[in-house]
């Protein structure tokens, strides 16, 4: 009976201990998500500084394109706007677009592409999109981690008891991974 007595002492006091370090677990994993995704507006709002900067500059040899460079405004007006990380991944997905766009009708100006101004400000874009790259690697490594832990037992039991909820990945939108088409002729 005594050592009956000890397992009965021992499931009173590990099953709950074993809850907290779960509960415990899944917290910092919530953080760690939340503070990848505050690395991520960081480049975001950089990137969303130079954008007008780069509008500005280019709209003078771009005359005929306003439609092109309105529709950049805009979806950087909704990007900065956005009030959460859905809305946000949401309206970069338009912005990427949009920017693409820009870039592809850049390339029919060739006085453009041989401006200091413009060709510091797209070095400065180019390099705060590969920031955002790596940011959104580190984001969605932190969103799997999170997620695992909410479905997996018997965290799963701790997530739903406790409201942990699933976060969202930051996925790259279909125009940012189709293959650009190169006219050789």
């Amino acid at each position: 009976m005594e050592v009956f007595g000890w397992i009965i002492v021992a499931l009173i006091i590990g099953i709950p201990l074993f809850g907290i370090v779960l509960y415990n677990r899944l917290v910092g994993l919530r953080n760690q998500v939340k503070n990848a995704w505050r690395q991520i507006d960081v480049q975001l709002k950089r990137r969303h500084d130079l954008i007008p900067n780069l509008v500005e500059v280019v709209k003078d040899y771009m005359s005929y394109e306003q439609e092109t460079l309105e529709k950049v405004i805009q979806a950087r007006n909704r990007a900065v706007s956005a009030n959460s990380p859905e809305e946000a991944i949401a309206a970069e997905g338009i912005l990427g677009g949009a920017l693409g766009k820009l870039f592809a009708l850049m390339e029919n100006y060739p006085d453009l592409k041989a401006n200091e101004n413009v060709s510091r400000l797209m070095e400065e874009l180019s390099a705060t999109e590969n920031r955002i790259a790596f940011s959104r690697q580190f984001y969605n490594d932190s969103a799997m981690a999170l997620n695992n832990g909410v479905e997996v037992f018997p965290s799963n039991i701790i997530a739903g008891l406790f409201g942990f909820r699933m976060a969202t990945y930051f996925e790259v939108a279909e125009a940012e991974t189709a293959t650009p088409q190169v006219d050789l002729r």
